[in-house]
C-alpha cells in the first residue's frame, strides 16, 4: 500500500487473534480503504454499510463494535472456507 495509516480499535479476544496474522490484517485494511474512499456516484455496498451503521448506532452500539464484529466474521468465514 501507498500511504497508510495504522489504526487502533478495542477488539474481542477472537478477533484479535485473526488480526494477529499480518494477511487478515492486510485485507481488513484493503477492505475498510475501499469502503471509506471517495468515489464519483453512489457506491451500493458503501451505503448499505452506512445504512447498517447508522440502525446499529440508534440501537447503542460504536463505529468500533460494529468494525469488531464485521472483522471477526470475515475471520470466522475465511476459517470456515479454508478448513482452518
Amino acid at each position: 500500500m501507498a500511504d497508510t495509516a495504522d489504526v487502533t480499535i478495542p477488539v474481542e479476544p477472537q478477533a484479535a487473534a485473526a488480526l494477529a496474522d499480518a494477511r487478515n490484517r492486510e485485507a481488513v485494511g484493503r477492505l475498510v480503504s475501499r469502503v471509506l474512499r471517495p468515489r464519483s456516484g453512489p457506491n451500493p455496498l458503501a451505503q448499505a454499510i452506512a445504512d447498517m451503521k447508522a440502525e446499529a448506532g440508534a440501537a447503542g452500539l460504536t463505529d468500533a463494535d460494529i468494525d469488531a464484529e464485521l472483522s471477526a466474521y470475515d475471520a470466522e468465514h475465511r476459517d470456515r472456507r479454508t478448513g482452518v
